[in-house]
């Protein structure tokens, strides 16, 4: 059993994690096997995340006045955090994932850049595209009207060349 200076020590040392992540998700782990939870954390550190089993009421108390609070309050049952400081979609992708092939691990809340979000909201966001090709197509969208542009004024050049060549053409042969 932990002694009150350990467990002031974890509380301590989550709530500073808690405070640097902006995207924290709620877990259930029960029934998984040392190979399972394995897994889970090679996919959590492969999406660049961090993975940790908590104690519910040290959770509670650790995210007391952080963005966390209102999703780590009132826990039941065997809880684990998943959170990261980067991309919340490529986190949230490696752990559903993960629980479509592991139907004992469930999710109870999540918090997404500060907002709390549902366990629907969780897939929803696995479902979106990640960042970079959200930026790739952005970015493909704000040059289309200006390639369109170079398109139309490099066709009319052109049109005029052909028109001008063929006009040569025309009064050579007369």
């Amino acid at each position: 059993m932990k002694k009150k200076e350990d467990k002031q020590k974890d509380a301590e040392a989550l709530r500073k994690e808690l405070e640097a992540s902006k995207n924290v998700f709620v877990t259930g782990y029960e029934k998984l096997k040392v190979e399972q939870d394995y897994e889970l954390r090679k996919a959590v550190r492969g999406a660049g995340g961090k993975y940790r089993v908590v104690k519910n009421n040290v959770a509670a108390k650790a995210s007391e006045g952080t963005a966390a609070e209102q999703i780590l309050k009132d826990l039941k049952g065997m809880t684990s955090l998943a959170y990261t400081k980067a991309d919340p979609v490529a986190l949230a992708k490696a752990l559903t994932t993960y629980a479509k092939a592991n139907p004992t691990f469930t999710f109870k809340a999540g918090l997404v850049e500060g907002r709390v979000i549902d366990v629907k909201a969780i897939n929803d966001l696995a479902a979106m595209p990640a960042k970079e090709e959200i930026f790739a197509k952005l970015l493909y969208l704000i040059n289309a009207p200006a390639q369109r542009l170079a398109t139309v004024i490099n066709t009319v050049g052109r049109n005029l060349a052909v028109v001008i060549d063929q006009g040569c053409k025309e009064s050579k042969f007369k």
